[in-house]
């Protein structure tokens, strides 16, 4: 529910003469808040890339740690994400301030997020006693930003709530996120790696890219909780007690659960692409500068791209774009194998990136947009505002995927041989097969495998409409 009086909304209003009838206050999503609460995905874009980018050779090339327990170390932190997002989640629900109950947490857990990241790559050891360092500064990192992401994932359904249609105004709000996260990702995957080769590589290298991914988290954090100060807040409500009961609560709904299982076995996906950018670079492509190059192909298409989905969304709907976007990047991914199968020509392979890129721009779009209109839905039915509960689940399950990403990288150079340690151009043959295999075929194929979960997925806007009115 939404705070009443013309005091909580400076927007426009709409009146109801009837005395009879409760009045909720309609009002525009105006853009300063558009722009304030998208440039909190500075935070996402920037913890979202760098780690999966750069983590996996830090350890491996750099600490050398075998490219198995490499993967291991990189996923095991984020896997505690799957148990404290919705403890995340929870805490945000039963948060009461003059500030909301999720703005105080923008401020926290991202200033949190920044000062833990660039303690990650500054570490003082080498070997084993280096892993160990980066794996509790990765689980000190992990541990702030679930405190940032789950409650800023949750405020969508609460900013849109009161507004004239807000099933539109989730797409138009989350197409403005998605084009800051572009950014993010583009500044934060394209500088990082260039800032470490600046500065020399190595311990050195790694140390200036961490610190200046920070400062770039600390700005999306302000930001973010200043631009947001004149967004609605809703109203906080008791929470579900225990994780088991968040399970069930998510298992009820339906549209949910299918739409979470699709995003998450996706982000697998993505997040094996990620980790294989660096590797493609010095490997196959044999120029470790392509990491940068490779970037901005896949993000500066993004950024074009981004009100052809919104209008795409507007003419098929949320599903139907979805499933498009999903199978531009597959397409993207199998065109990047065939340009290295034409002889690993860096101009074919950047084409083909950029096709990733915008199919990740939509799939990304649609995705987060469809996620508050099952929030939306389960008030419905329910009465109970829980976006608390259902955003920790998301959050935690996305971070999941993106860590088994290079996780199941680290096992794709395994089992090709890859050697850890060692100059690219000295590994063997079935090494750069792997690394190929996994940047492109693989992403594409595990892509396509999670769309027949959405088959059952069935909040049209009439449907949701019905609901929300109490017609169904």
């Amino acid at each position: 529910m939404l705070p009443s009086g013309r005091e909580c909304f400076p927007y426009a209003y709409r009146t109801h003469q009837d005395a009879n009838v409760t009045v909720t206050p309609v009002y525009r999503l105006d853009r300063g808040t558009r722009i304030g609460y998208s440039a909190g995905s500075l935070v996402n874009g920037a913890f979202g890339t760098v780690p999966g980018l750069l983590l996996l050779p830090y350890l491996t090339d750099t600490l050398a740690v075998a490219a198995g327990l490499a993967g291991l170390l990189v996923l095991l932190p984020k896997a505690w994400d799957v148990v404290l997002n919705p403890i995340a989640g929870r805490i945000s629900d039963r948060t009461t301030s003059r500030w909301g109950a999720r703005r105080p947490y923008l401020l926290v857990g991202g200033l949190g997020t920044a000062v833990t990241f660039a303690a990650l790559f500054a570490g003082p050891f080498s070997g084993s006693a280096g892993a160990v360092y980066v794996t509790v500064a990765f689980l000190a990192t992990a541990t702030t930003f679930a405190f940032f992401q789950v409650p800023y994932v949750a405020m969508p359904a609460e900013i849109t709530a009161g507004t004239t249609d807000p099933y539109a105004a989730r797409t138009r709000l989350m197409t403005w996120r998605i084009a800051v996260l572009a950014l993010a990702i583009l500044a934060s995957g394209a500088v990082a790696p260039a800032l470490r080769d600046a500065a020399g590589g190595g311990l050195a290298g790694y140390r200036v890219a961490g610190l200046a991914v920070a400062v770039l988290i600390a700005v999306g954090a302000l930001a973010s909780f200043w631009g947001t100060r004149r967004a609605p807040v809703g109203t906080v409500q008791e929470s579900e007690p225990s994780l088991r009961r968040q399970l069930a609560v998510a298992r009820a709904n339906r549209p949910f659960a299918l739409l979470l299982a699709c995003f998450v076995v996706q982000a697998v996906g993505i997040g094996v692409m990620l980790a294989g950018t660096d590797y493609v670079a010095a490997g196959p492509l044999g120029d470790s500068s392509a990491t940068s190059l490779l970037f901005v192909c896949f993000v500066g298409p993004a950024l074009i791209v981004m009100p052809v989905w919104e209008r795409v969304g507007a003419r098929i709907g949320k599903r139907s774009g979805y499933v498009i976007a999903s199978a531009v990047f597959a397409a993207g991914g199998l065109l990047i194998g065939l340009a290295f199968l034409a002889g690993s020509v860096l101009a074919l392979v950047l084409v083909a990136t950029a096709v990733v890129g915008c199919g990740y721009a939509g799939q990304q779009v649609f995705g987060l947009a469809m996620l508050p209109d099952t929030i939306a839905a389960d008030e419905a039915v329910t009465g109970r505002r829980q976006a608390g509960v259902f955003t920790g689940l998301w959050t935690g399950g996305e971070t999941l995927g993106l860590a088994l990403g290079p996780g199941v990288f680290g096992l794709v150079l395994q089992l090709g041989g890859y050697r850890s340690g060692v100059d690219a151009g000295d590994q063997p043959d079935s090494a750069h097969t792997a690394i190929v295999l996994g940047f492109s075929l693989l992403p594409a194929v595990i892509m396509l495998v999670a769309l027949p979960l959405l088959r059952r997925y069935d909040l049209t806007p009439a449907r949701l409409s019905a609901l929300t009115s109490g017609e169904s």
